[in-house]
């Protein structure tokens, strides 16, 4: 063999082995790019951990309360925190150093709560990736798996299902083919539940027409009862209404261990006059408590000054833990005297 040809052999070895060297780098960054996913969960992890709720222990959605010495609680379980420690009749104090904990000494941290806002979850219908910032908008108005209703729901179509499916369904849908006689059993169903609302509304309407209406805004204090448990009780200070007076009296259904809790109460007469009136409690002014109003009757003697116990229906169960932890109850109580009760 000739030396140029030598040479010719010599070089396509090398090009053959520059080419064999080219894939290992590739691996190499593959590799690296596999680390740096994996450092960057190991760091969500972490954050996770040092983000989260001391009492729950899961990150929390909304706004985030710290002690004096910085540990961190969610708002539902720092509300909760200073409702238990109001029935058992303690200080609050926080579950990790046992220091004071109330509305005066615990500050909210914006800081964590924007921290939070940018660290990713998933959607709880698609599953898909996002910050939480992102996810409520997400999952309310951009997700295609998100859950929807037919818009012939009115008519009686109880189907519900995925947003991608929905126009499906609404082609195929049979109730806007059938009869006048198979709607309106399909109504009466609907029909029902708006004309509880109705009633109710037109029951306290024809009570405002009455002749003699008092409004008291109403604040009950705490105390504790002189049982061999005492419990924890609610009573305002006596105001006048209707030419007498009267004292509102509350009791919380449900104890520290409860994680739903009731508020009931009682309107009582002071006076010994005999006395028809019906009664509602609804939210104060100065209070942002939301509450289902329900009309009530009681007919108050010499032998009969209190009224039953009736539940005060919030359309939240659980802001009842933010009545219980605040120092008094703000409610707005209207009494209406029944006409020929005098």
């Amino acid at each position: 063999m000739s030396e140029e040809e030598e040479a010719e052999g010599s070089i396509q070895v090398e090009d053959t082995s520059e080419k064999e060297n080219i894939e290992p780098p590739l691996k190499k960054a593959k590799i690296k790019d596999e680390r740096k996913v994996d450092r960057l969960g190991k760091l969500e992890a972490r954050l996770n951990d040092i983000l989260s709720c001391t009492v729950c222990l899961d990150l929390p959605t909304k706004s985030v309360f710290q002690c004096r010495n910085g540990h961190l609680m969610c708002a539902s379980c720092f509300t909760h925190l200073l409702a238990d420690s109001r029935l058992k009749n303690e200080q609050s104090t926080c579950p990790n150093c046992r220091t004071e904990i109330n509305r005066n000494v615990c500050s909210r941290n914006l800081a964590v709560e924007k921290a939070i806002s940018e660290l990713p979850t998933d959607c709880s219908y698609c599953h898909h990736e996002l910050p939480r910032s992102c996810l409520r908008n997400h999952e309310d108005k951009e997700c295609l798996n998100r859950p929807v209703y037919c818009k012939f729901k009115r008519l009686g179509c109880q189907w519900e299902g995925p947003f991608h499916k929905l126009r499906d369904h609404e082609e195929k849908c049979s109730h806007p083919s059938m009869t006048g006689l198979q709607l309106m059993e399909s109504l009466q169903v609907i029909d029902k539940d708006h004309e509880d609302e109705q009633d109710l509304f037109q029951n306290i309407l024809n009570l405002l027409s009455f002749e003699k209406i008092a409004i008291n805004d109403l604040q009950l204090k705490p105390y504790r009862s002189d049982d061999y448990l005492p419990q924890l009780c609610y009573e305002s200070s006596r105001f006048n209404a209707l030419g007498q007076q009267w004292v509102v009296k509350a009791n919380v259904v449900g104890n520290e261990k409860s994680l739903k809790r009731v508020l009931t109460y009682q309107l009582v007469q002071k006076g010994k006059v005999n006395l028809n009136v019906k009664f509602l409690m609804l939210r104060s002014p100065f209070s942002d408590m939301l509450i289902k109003p329900e009309v009530h009757q009681q007919e108050f003697s010499c032998d009969s000054q209190e009224s039953g116990y009736y539940d005060l229906v919030l359309l939240d169960p659980m802001e009842c833990n933010k009545m219980l932890e605040a120092n008094t109850i703000k409610l707005r109580m209207i009494i209406f005297q029944i006409p020929g009760s005098d």
